[in-house]
Order: structure tokens, then C-alpha cells, then sequence
């Protein structure tokens, strides 16, 4: 269930405000989690110095929504779930990563049909990078 990025413009990035929208949403989901007190697991999981992980976020984002291809060009196939699977996410972890982004989708995307559309994709996207024993996809797999 990997957020596949586009080749393509798409108007899900013109929608959320382009490269200045996807910055908003970046710099609004890691604020909710330096101050979400159930966020504190995850933000744990990250370094103290925050600007190279928003920096891959907002490549990543950009070119998922349409934008700019310089993610996949800078760093090759996303394998979001790879990449992640050093960390432990469960339930517990998913939630928290979905509240942050959910309110910063509040935050940012004005438009509710974008806002509604990005929210299933990223909840998918949260239960398929779990990687605990309660894994749905791992037990079909």
C-alpha cells in the first residue's frame, strides 16, 4: 500500500497550495508532534534536529501530489515501508502519526474533498507501514 508518487502535474498539488502548501504541511505535522502529548512516542523516534526529515516530507509530498519529481530522482523508489521498518509502529504509533497529520491537513488543505482524500490515503498508508504481530497485511503475506 505505498503512497505511489506521480510523474504527472496533478491538481491535488495545485489544490494544497503547491510547494508553498506541502511546506505548510510539513512544518504544521511536526509541530502537532513536538506538542501532542500522545505524540510524544513517535517524536522520540525521531532526531532532535528536525530540518533534514521535513526536508525528505516535503520531497516525498510534493512529488506525491503531483509536484516537482525530485524525491524519486534525489533517492530512488520511496520503499516507504523499508525505510521504516527499523522502527516499531503499532496501533499505538499509527494513531499518533495520524492525528498530527490530520490536524495538519486541517490546518492546511482548505479544500474538504482533498482534505477528506488525503486523510484515507494517509490512514491507509499508517495501517500498511505497521509493523507489530496485529498487522492485517502481514498475515495475508
Amino acid at each position: 500500500m505505498e503512497l505511489k508518487v506521480s510523474t504527472q502535474r496533478s491538481p491535488d498539488f495545485d489544490l494544497i497550495g503547491g510547494d508553498d502548501g506541502v511546506d505548510r504541511l510539513v512544518e504544521a505535522f511536526y509541530r502537532n508532534m513536538d506538542s501532542r502529548p500522545q505524540a510524544r512516542t513517535i517524536r522520540a523516534l525521531h532526531a532532535n534536529d528536525l530540518g533534514p526529515t521535513k526536508a525528505i516530507l516535503k520531497l516525498y509530498l510534493r512529488e506525491w501530489l503531483g509536484g516537482p519529481a525530485e524525491y524519486s530522482s534525489r533517492r530512488g523508489h520511496p520503499r516507504l515501508r523499508q525505510r521504516h521498518g527499523h522502527l516499531p509502529i503499532g496501533p499505538a504509533e499509527r494513531d499518533a502519526w495520524l492525528g498530527c497529520m490530520n490536524a495538519a491537513l486541517d490546518e492546511v488543505a482548505s479544500d474538504l474533498i482533498l482534505r477528506d482524500k488525503l486523510k484515507g490515503a494517509f490512514e491507509k498508508l499508517a495501517d500498511w507501514l505497521r509493523n507489530d504481530l496485529g498487522n492485517e497485511h502481514d498475515k495475508h503475506h
